[in-house]
């Protein structure tokens, strides 16, 4: 009789582990990849406007970052963010509101219509290219493809998920500060590919060329819990062990 395969989060944790991005030195790693992701191999920023070899933006004081680290090479893989709004203000704060405020529905969602305390936005998820290796990954930011892995077996099962920790890992950080919302602009494609998993992402706007094809999208808290699938709970619960006794800023 064969062995029954590990679960999801435990055959993730043997190749990844989530990393707080709590120190200056961590923070910038992150800042590193993301310009070697969105700067030279997407081109979705211009290299020239960051010459110290980091892609920064406006928000990044105002967010809590993580780290994505393989663990059999030792090397960093990805990073993501959470903006948290900086003030209760009926102001645009978060990258969504401030780029792409033009394909926000406003009758699906109303941001100013919240506590600005019970909402913040994932953002800037990359996964170096080494990790989008399966076939048509490499064309965006967060590798995810619809086509079969070509890993060894060990393996196959947990890369078409590191989108997936790097988001739950984000989540994961939203819960723990009482937030009750997340908004994330991101393809209809990867929405797609999390409603697989019961992460039901709703579209909440037009769909606009900002960083490849995108389109605003959110989940509630009382979502999550409602339909996501028992191995993927356990896969937050892991991501966000590490995240919890992490040094973050104070909520602006």
């Amino acid at each position: 009789m064969s062995e029954k395969p590990p679960s999801l989060a435990n055959a993730f944790e043997q190749f990844f582990e989530i990393i707080p991005a709590d120190t200056d030195a961590l923070r910038d790693v992150v800042y590193q990849i993301r310009y070697q992701v969105y700067c030279k191999e997407m081109h979705f920023e211009k290299e020239e406007d960051f010459p110290n070899g980091r892609e920064t933006d406006e928000f990044d004081p105002h967010s809590i970052h993580a780290l994505l680290r393989h663990r059999p090479s030792g090397e960093f893989a990805g990073c993501v963010r959470l903006v948290l709004n900086r003030s209760d203000k009926k102001e645009p704060q978060l990258p969504l509101e401030c780029h792409c405020s033009h394909s926000l529905d406003q009758r699906t969602l109303d941001l100013n219509q919240l506590d600005r305390r019970t909402f913040g936005e994932i953002s800037r998820l990359a996964i170096i290219s080494r990790f989008r290796r399966r076939p048509g990954e490499a064309s965006t930011p967060h590798g995810v493809a619809d086509e079969t892995a070509s890993l060894d077996p060990s393996e196959r099962r947990v890369f078409p998920h590191i989108a997936l920790g790097l988001y739950l890992a984000a989540a994961a950080v939203s819960l723990q500060r009482g937030m009750t919302m997340v908004v994330v602009m991101m393809e209809p494609r990867l929405a797609r590919h999390m409603r697989y998993f019961g992460i039901n992402f709703v579209q909440a706007g037009d769909v606009i060329d900002h960083h490849g094809m995108r389109g605003p999208f959110f989940i509630t808290k009382e979502s999550l819990y409602q339909n996501i699938r028992p191995e993927i709970g356990e896969l937050l619960t892991m991501v966000g062990r590490p995240l919890a006794a992490a040094k973050h800023p104070q909520s602006p």
